[in-house]
């Protein structure tokens, strides 16, 4: 049976007992953006190689040419969360098409510049920067964009399909911008003819968005969140959960001891194996190309091993490839050890990147994703400034070895955040006749107008009643605590349960919203796992009646000129 298009139909998988990983490119929405997807990549790759390597051409610090990954990084650092909450407020298509044209921008700007030669490393540093601040604030959103176009069963072998992509360009792009360098009597006229065409490449994705008739997973009936509360959301969401956290204390981790092969690849290339452009083009493609050959096996290992153990196996496997690279000065062995590194590079990037989408429900996704990618560019930000510093102060030997050491010394530490352990949560949304019979702001208020000032007033504190017999109590409390992850994630500023001293049977959970809209987007929130929490904590109630819900509003101060029954709508 075909895959539909979420424009055509529902999404249907595919039932088959030895998957091949290709399935998501029998959606023709997917391929087109895998495809168009691919040419860019190919693009950037290129121009990370050219723009590196003419840094090298304009200046020998180790740290200028290792801050050039910086610049890279550097902005995803900044604007994760504010990318996150965007792509999850405003429409990702149009936010896409306007990312994607500034990148267009930033780079045809950068190529008019160095055709020119009016490029100084500060020049290039700060166009690598604008042109990342682009992909800074495009990548949550164009990553978030999958389950729109995959069912939630094919993002494991869609994501090892995006790495794929990306890797396929990783292994020809350094290549391609290394031979276009070498190509010209001039770095300059090589760089700027690589700087063009990655701004040709820009416009594939423009016009497969452009061609997109969107169908949003996920759209609140409410007003729209600012941009500011959109942020607090999304951390208030990573503070309280467990699994997302261990997913980016292990992208952190990973980066910043392994930045230091990409950071001083070149350094390596040109001093220690008097390599030219071509040469390091080289050298960064066997990385892509170990990387393509991870994506394409990944969902054949992902189903025999467990994602602890692609993680902890490739970690080992880096810490030697940092050790291969400060000491084996032979292409001969280079090579083959960044070819395995590139693979075991892509098999904890994709495993890291599979358990953030699959541990967090649609309505956050995008800012879940920005967290992400900031933490894994800080941990390369970083990473890229020390050894790039250590490089500078000693050698690429010393620095290289110091990663390494490092790489290996902290995994004991870590261990304990465990990846995509135990069975996955249900987060498609819940939705049920239940929810009608709890009030809506337009009951409690007589007019438009005070329904819009009660939908903005606040805190609000929410009071639910319960009954436990002494025998369930221990059951009770270890599922209440349960569903105290749940409201907190969901936008309680505060939560609690208390046992009444004089009727220990009668506990009261309580907790509160900053205003009656979060609540209302509270109940919005709430995914088929959450749900199946509430209902367990509802069916340890003993008694007649459901448990006894009250909604209160904070009683600010009033002046005496003031009219009580503004605030008091019912009582007339």
């Amino acid at each position: 049976m075909p895959l539909e298009t979420p424009n055509s139909g529902p999404l249907v998988a595919v039932a088959n007992p030895n998957p091949s990983g290709f399935a998501p490119l029998r959606i023709r929405l997917f391929r087109d953006r895998w495809i168009a997807s691919t040419i860019s990549s190919v693009g950037t790759w290129m121009q990370d190689t050219a723009g590196t390597w003419l840094m090298t051409s304009l200046t020998a610090s180790p740290l200028l040419i290792a801050l050039m990954q910086t610049a890279a990084s550097l902005p995803v650092l900044l604007l994760g969360l504010l990318a996150g909450a965007t792509a999850d407020i405003f429409d990702r298509r149009k936010l896409l098409i306007f990312w994607q044209a500034w990148m267009l921008s930033s780079v045809a700007v950068l190529a008019v510049l160095t055709f020119f030669g009016y490029v100084s490393p500060w020049a290039l540093l700060a166009f690598t920067f604008l042109l990342n601040i682009g992909s800074a604030m495009n990548n949550p959103a164009w990553q978030a964009i999958v389950p729109e176009l995959v069912p939630r069963e094919l993002i494991p072998d869609t994501v090892s399909l995006n790495a794929a992509s990306n890797n396929l360009a990783r292994a020809v792009g350094p290549a391609l911008g290394g031979l276009m360098v070498a190509g010209f009597a001039s770095a300059h006229t090589g760089a700027g003819w690589v700087f063009l065409l990655n701004a040709i490449s820009f416009a594939a994705v423009i016009w497969v968005l452009v061609n997109w008739k969107r169908t949003p997973l996920f759209k609140s009936a409410l007003p729209s969140e600012r941009i500011a509360g959109s942020i607090m959301t999304g951390l208030r969401y990573v503070r309280y959960a467990p699994d997302l956290q261990s997913s980016l204390v292990r992208a952190f981790t990973f980066t910043f001891f392994v930045s230091a092969i990409w950071s001083l690849l070149a350094v390596v290339a040109k001093r220690d194996l008097n390599q030219g452009a071509l040469g390091y083009g080289i050298l960064n493609g066997s990385l892509g190309l170990g990387a393509v050959i991870a994506a394409t096996q990944l969902p054949r290992i992902r189903r025999r091993v467990p994602a602890d153990t692609i993680i902890v196996i490739s970690t080992f496997y880096d810490v030697i490839t940092l050790l291969v690279l400060a000491y084996a000065h032979y292409p001969a062995i280079i090579i083959p050890t960044l070819i395995l590194s590139g693979f075991a590079w892509t098999s904890t990037m994709s495993t890291l990147n599979t358990s953030v989408q699959l541990s967090v429900p649609a309505w956050v996704q995008a800012r879940a994703l920005g967290t992400y990618l900031m933490t894994f560019q800080g941990g390369m930000v970083f990473g890229s400034i020390l050894w790039g510093l250590v490089a500078e102060h000693t050698s690429t030997s010393v620095a290289l070895t110091a990663s390494a050491c490092g790489l290996a010394l902290s995994y004991p530490a870590i261990r304990r955040f465990h990846i995509l352990q135990g069975p996955l949560p249900d987060h498609t949304p819940f939705r049920s006749s239940r929810s009608a019979s709890q009030p809506s702001v337009f009951q409690l208020a007589d007019s438009a107008a005070q329904a819009d000032d009660l939908i903005h007033s606040g805190p609000v504190r929410i009071s639910i009643e319960y009954r436990i017999p002494a025998e369930r109590y221990a059951e009770f409390t270890h599922a209440i605590h349960q569903l105290r992850g749940v409201r907190l994630r969901d936008g309680a500023m505060r939560w609690g349960i208390y046992r009444d001293v004089i009727d220990p049977e009668r506990l009261n959970e309580t907790f509160v919203m900053e205003s009656w809209l979060d609540y209302l987007r509270s109940r919005e929130r709430i995914t088929t796992a959450d749900e199946a929490i509430r209902a367990r904590v509802r069916e340890l109630h003993q008694g007649e009646e459901p448990p006894k819900i009250s909604y209160q509003i904070y009683a600010r101060e009033i002046t005496p000129h003031e009219s009580p029954e503004a605030l008091h709508p019912e009582s007339r």
